[in-house]
This record gives C-alpha cells, structure tokens and sequence, in this order.
C-alpha cells in the first residue's frame, strides 16, 4: 500500500482441538474450559483457542486489558497442562465490531509489544464467537494498529507499518573467535 504499511498472508486459521493442540477433546474450540483464580469467582475463564500455525488461548475481558496481570497469569497459561506445545496467552477487549485491543504473552518470549499471530489469532476467534466481523483493526501495547482480515478464502491478512528496525554488519572473524575462545576455556 502506499501508505508505507506491508501486508501477509498468515495461512489458515486451524479450529480442531487435537491441530491447536490440546490435551484433551474440545468439541467447540470457540469456549473451552480453562481458568485462573477461584473457581467461583476466576480472573480470567473460558478462553478461545485456534492454531495460527502455533497455538494461541484468548481470553475475553470486557473492560482495560492493561488491568489484568499478564506478567503473572502468562507463564502459568503459556505452560497450563491443557497446552502440550505451551501456548500464547492473550487478554482481548472488543471495543466495536470493527476494533479491539490486545495484549500478549508470547510463548518462550513474555509479554510482547506486538504478536502477529496472536493478532489474527484474536480476530479470527472473535469473529467465530461473534464478537467482530471478520475485517478488524487492532491497538497493541506497541503503540501501532495492526489490520486484521479473515477472507472469504479461509486465509487472514495482516497489515501493519513496515519501519526499519536495525542495520548493522556481520565480521565473521568475531564469531570464529568467540567459538576457539569457548573451546579453549
């Protein structure tokens, strides 16, 4: 687009609960049985989860998503039984059918500023459950809006900023140097 932004294609979204994967059977992976805190009174329950290529649990919140203690809740969820690959954990909060908010914990990773699957994964779960349509716009604690569109042809686009991140130079005589300085220790 000519506005700077990039676009891509994330493949399809995968719903059947031994794809996610999960521990056990979930006939509707659009609500499973999962929470955290007092059963009668949980912090966060029944999440959505979906395979964007990797798994992602959703938790729906109807009010701030910087309320919640992801730091805290996320590696109990990313590492919860009911995930044998671990799995990302995201707070979502839908603020119109067409705009949410994220935040998430990424597995392996922490809290991230920005996930792009777990964006897609958040729209295409919000979508299912009739939260959103399926063309979304997402503010994440990065501080950019991401778009989300989940097409007809089962494929999720995801559109963002593209802006340069990092240049440097590689001087392979470090790296050789680093590894006889390792194996001579």
């Amino acid at each position: 687009p000519a506005d700077g932004s990039i676009s891509v294609d994330m493949g399809t979204p995968r719903f059947g609960w031994q794809d996610i994967p999960l521990a056990e059977e979930f006939r509707d992976t659009r609500m499973i049985e999962l929470q955290i805190g007092p059963i009668d009174a949980p912090v966060l329950h029944s999440p959505s989860v979906v395979s964007m290529g990797n798994p992602h649990a959703i938790f729906w919140v109807d009010n701030d998503v910087w309320s919640y203690e992801l730091d805290r809740f996320g590696p109990l969820l990313e590492n919860h039984p009911m995930f044998p690959e671990r799995a990302n954990i995201t707070i979502a909060q839908v603020t119109s059918p067409e705009t949410m908010i994220i935040r998430t914990w990424e597995r392996g990773a922490g809290l991230t500023k920005a996930c792009g699957s777990a964006s897609c994964a958040a729209v295409v779960a919000a979508a299912r459950t009739n939260r959103t349509g399926r063309s979304v716009s997402l503010l994440t604690p990065g501080g950019g809006t991401l778009h989300v569109e989940w097409r007809d042809d089962d494929h999720v686009v995801l559109t963002g900023a593209a802006e340069w991140e990092f240049s440097g130079n590689f001087d392979p005589s470090i790296g050789t140097w680093a590894r006889d300085t390792e194996s001579a220790a």
